[in-house]
């Protein structure tokens, strides 16, 4: 057999990578300063809330879904035990989030504490080298060896290994109650990437199978809700892809994906006639994915998409709160 060429390019050898303990990290974030579940102090209010709620409630009346695409600070931000309430309790029937989701979520669940102080390790070239962290990597591999998901396969471990703030964690709350916890992993984005035992042959196939298990879910999204929660670039580009998957199979078995709710959660600021579109090509708002992707182009044919301004401090447990006050939902 011919030798294939290597690249004439230098590479960084991670084996000269020094690992230290996460005890002289410290966390930003500690498993007690989650948010226990109880009503908002400062709920958000907004004049299309109670049309959300009620199609979400409608959705899971008819056994459609909602899916959730969601970044890592819902996590950073101690808000875990009202997602997994929405998990848990067959509101949510898919959660997908980004590789820093999923770090953030093992990290909190195995150890107590997540989130450093990036300006201070970073100056000392240290910022996500931590050795507790690195077992992660150990886990996508066995995920992969399994064929499993990258969300599944450390939702598994979680639960299997009796990780002590197992309640924290939105993984462990999919694998328990069977729900699809999927992470959509941008290869060199995240900190165990750089880790002398990150295998990238493993963690390719892990969140590729993730993206095939989100891709099915879509495949069932006629009637259901789309929820992206401060997600800007990996949520949407993910759900367009999926989205172009699944309406291809539903076009050639005669049937549609269209009629579907979006919403987007997000701190930018969007004009107040946002449903006509964003602006031109030489505005930096077109730029912005979740509004040209989620709120126009894939509900174009029939969907409904609504955006709701404001902290995930506040929209999370408000949505937490009026779902568990439907009677749909109970």
């Amino acid at each position: 057999m011919k030798e294939l060429p290597m690249t004439r390019y230098a590479r960084f050898d991670r084996t000269r990578i020094e690992l230290g303990d996460l005890a002289s990290r410290g966390c930003d974030l500690r498993a007690e300063d989650c948010r226990s579940l109880a009503p908002p102090v400062d709920p958000f209010i907004h004049p299309e809330w109670d049309e959300l709620v009620e199609r979400i409630g409608e959705a899971r009346a008819a056994g459609r879904p909602v899916i959730v695409l969601m970044g890592a600070h819902p996590i950073k931000l101690g808000l875990s035990r009202f997602l997994v309430d929405l998990i848990c309790g067959g509101v949510i029937t898919h959660l997908g989030t980004n590789g820093a989701g999923i770090i953030h979520d093992f990290e909190l669940a195995s150890f107590g504490g997540t989130s450093e102080n990036v300006a201070r390790w970073i100056r000392e070239g240290r910022f996500g080298l931590w050795r507790e962290t690195s077992r992660l990597n150990a886990l996508v591999a066995q995920a992969a060896a399994r064929d499993e998901g990258l969300g599944e396969g450390v939702g598994r471990a979680i639960v299997e290994s009796g990780a002590p703030h197992a309640a924290l964690s939105l993984a462990a709350a999919g694998w328990s109650a069977g729900v699809p916890i999927t992470a959509h992993v941008a290869i060199g984005c995240d900190i165990i990437h750089a880790h002398p035992n990150c295998d990238a042959e493993a963690l390719g196939k892990a969140t590729y199978n993730d993206f095939l298990i989100f891709a099915q879910s879509v495949l069932d999204l006629e009637g259901g809700v789309l929820l992206n929660i401060g997600t800007s670039t990996i949520g949407p580009e993910v759900f367009l892809k999926a989205l172009a998957m699944a309406r291809n199979v539903a076009r050639r078995e005669g049937r549609s994906i269209a009629r579907f709710t979006t919403a987007v959660f997000d701190l930018v600021e969007l004009p107040d006639d946002w449903r006509n579109g964003p602006p031109g090509k030489t505005h930096p708002q077109y730029y912005y994915r979740p509004w040209k992707t989620l709120l126009e182009r894939t509900v174009a044919d029939g969907g409904i998409s609504y955006y709701f301004q404001g902290d995930h401090a506040r929209t999370i447990p408000t949505l937490w709160h009026a779902l568990v006050g439907t009677p749909s939902l109970r």
